[in-house]
């Protein structure tokens, strides 16, 4: 079991990194929402917490959009 960060853009997805808590990965995943680089680039349009489960199965738990997509965070 392990927690993973995408970002999103025009070109599809980019695996930021995997976490082994949730707590670290919610960390991560609050640190890149307020990075001023994402907000301003643009191009990167969300980012993106999973779960992976032991079977592979990946359940979205968060996703944040920049301006442009989705300018709230939505607890799944």
């Amino acid at each position: 079991m392990s927690y993973s960060i995408y970002t999103h853009d025009s070109w599809g997805q980019v695996h930021v990194g995997d976490f082994t808590s949730l707590e670290e990965a919610r960390q991560a995943f609050g640190a890149l929402r307020q990075d001023a680089w994402y907000g301003q680039d643009g191009t990167v349009k969300g980012i993106e917490l999973v779960h992976t489960t032991v079977q592979g199965e990946r359940q979205q738990l968060e996703w944040f959009g920049f301006s442009g997509a989705s300018d709230e965070i939505h607890d799944l």
